[in-house]
């Protein structure tokens, strides 16, 4: 049996699968505090004993072997979390091996290897949601290295017709900042759900998501860039970064077919989960 956390901000989904990473159990647990989220997550894994696990965090976490800190989540606003030994504590409770990255890393991985962008080497994911978030998987590995990437701290140009400061408390106006449902929220009074479809705060949104995705086209040149998340269950969004995206690249490096480059995640919810339990299997497969 193989198993897997993805640790978010607002839920805990954990699961186990067979060998064939079949789920046999799966349960969502509210993130509160340490003490209360992670006695319901060890009740559940004694109970489901695995072999091997992933995680995938909601972050900044550490995720350089080297590092005093590895497996702690870090500078998170979650103030119960700030700081917090993750992998340590779950090592206490049961010796296995682990993969620990982002809980996005894992989305990556899971619409790499099962999603939308499988047969190919690479590509990044970016949740809109709550917040921004994205990982990313290059020639079939995770992005690691001292640190993880925080592609929702990136730093953009306003929008000419967006006076709004954003919210974010360590940049202000970065993507997060600008983009994050509540910074659509706090902007225009609605969530983003409430929202009408031809408002034009979809313009100014998608112009910042395509601001992002050139960005991460010219530094990284993915095969195909994935979105997820609650904002992007709005239709016309999409579409719209698509477009936004052709006229800001302006030509200027080609890219694949834009319906193949841009596109919606495919394991929707799953793909986290479904990260995890691959990373655990190839943990003893390989």
């Amino acid at each position: 049996m193989y198993g897997a956390i993805e640790a978010g901000g607002t839920k805990f989904v954990c699961a186990v699968s067979d060998k064939d990473l079949n789920i046999v159990n799966r349960v969502e647990i509210p993130t509160t505090s340490t003490k209360e989220t992670m006695t319901m997550v060890f009740d559940f894994f004694n109970k489901h004993p695995v072999s091997a696990m992933g995680i995938g965090s909601f972050g900044p976490i550490d995720v350089n072997r080297n590092s005093n800190t590895y497996g702690y989540i870090t500078t998170t606003p979650k103030k119960s979390w700030r700081n917090y030994n993750f992998l340590g504590v779950m090592k206490e409770h049961f010796n296995i091996p682990y993969v620990w990255t982002t809980d996005v890393n894992v989305a990556a991985y899971g619409e790499l290897k099962r999603g939308i962008a499988l047969g190919k080497n690479s590509c990044i994911y970016l949740t809109v949601g709550t917040g921004i978030g994205g990982g990313g998987v290059i020639n079939g590995q995770l992005m690691e290295n001292f640190g993880h990437p925080e592609m929702g701290h990136l730093l953009i140009r306003r929008h000419s017709d967006d006076q709004f400061k954003g919210l974010c408390p360590y940049h202000g106006d970065c993507l997060e900042g600008m983009a994050a449902g509540p910074a659509i929220e706090a902007r225009y009074g609605k969530k983003a759900f409430e929202i009408p479809a031809d408002d034009r705060i979809w313009e100014i949104e998608a112009y910042y998501l395509a601001q992002a995705s050139v960005d991460l086209t010219l530094t990284l040149a993915p095969e195909m860039i994935i979105f997820g998340g609650g904002v992007m269950k709005q239709p016309q969004l999409l579409p719209l970064i698509k477009s936004s995206f052709t006229s800001q690249m302006n030509n200027y490096v080609k890219t694949p077919d834009i319906d193949e480059y841009i596109v919606h995640c495919k394991l929707r919810d799953n793909a986290g989960i479904t990260g995890c339990l691959l990373l655990a299997r190839e943990l003893l497969t390989h």
